[in-house]
């Protein structure tokens, strides 16, 4: 398995733990597991030898755990049957490591929005190309759900706008999603994040209900 930071294939990111800022393409199988012999080696006595597996199939990337004994995490939820990952999707591998999904590298902007070694210190602050999101330069763990990322970011490339609710429920789920959607689903969503959000600055209220048209993010200065 190559470390690598480009190309069409699907790519997983280390996100906060002992592996942070390292990235690996999922070629064909991907091992997570102490024993050397895995591909991708977390060097913890909480994480078992063999530990987890991301394979491709003809269904997508399939994350599975292999009986490890402190559980695989998937958008915090214990892995016990196969999963098929999608893009954004939160991995935790022992409660030690976080791993961001992507479908393609390709996606991703060439840029993250930061300088080398910059920590947003100011406000609410996105990073895409890890699905990061600091709140006055502390970063929010464990990492928001890939809806809730996306909702956050859709709010966030139109910042002090009010963005309609079927607009944002289109960005959150995708067009053909969409028209399942329930109000109760997405008024559901919005709670959780804005209690995320919450948790991290109780003193703003960063989504903003404007009633008859949608919602508007308002970071602080």
């Amino acid at each position: 398995m190559n470390q690598s930071g480009g190309g069409e294939l699907p790519i997983l990111v280390a996100q906060k733990g002992p592996l942070e800022g390292q990235r690996w393409l999922v070629e064909e199988t991907l091992t997570i597991g102490r024993d050397p012999a895995c591909d991708l080696i977390i060097n913890d006595r909480q994480v078992s030898r063999y530990h987890a597996r991301l394979q491709k199939t003809g269904q997508g990337v399939l994350l599975e755990d292999l009986g490890s004994k402190n559980g695989t995490y998937w958008n915090g939820e214990r892995v016990s049957d196969p999963v098929v990952l999608q893009d954004g999707d939160v991995i935790l591998i022992a409660m030690i490591q976080h791993f961001a999904f992507l479908n393609s590298d390709a996606t991703m902007p060439l840029e993250s929005g930061f300088l080398p070694g910059e920590k947003p210190s100011e406000g609410l602050r996105l990073d895409v190309r890890s699905r990061r999101v600091w709140v006055h330069g502390k970063e929010i763990h464990p990492p928001l759900s890939a809806q809730q990322f996306r909702l956050l970011q859709a709010l966030e490339r139109r910042r002090g706008q009010v963005v309609s609710r079927q607009e944002l429920i289109e960005e959150v789920w995708g067009e053909k999603e969409a028209a399942g959607v329930t109000e109760q689903a997405f008024d559901a969503l919005v709670r959780r994040l804005r209690d995320r959000l919450a948790d991290a600055d109780p003193d703003h209220a960063y989504i903003v209900t404007v009633r008859g048209h949608g919602l508007r993010l308002e970071n602080t200065p």
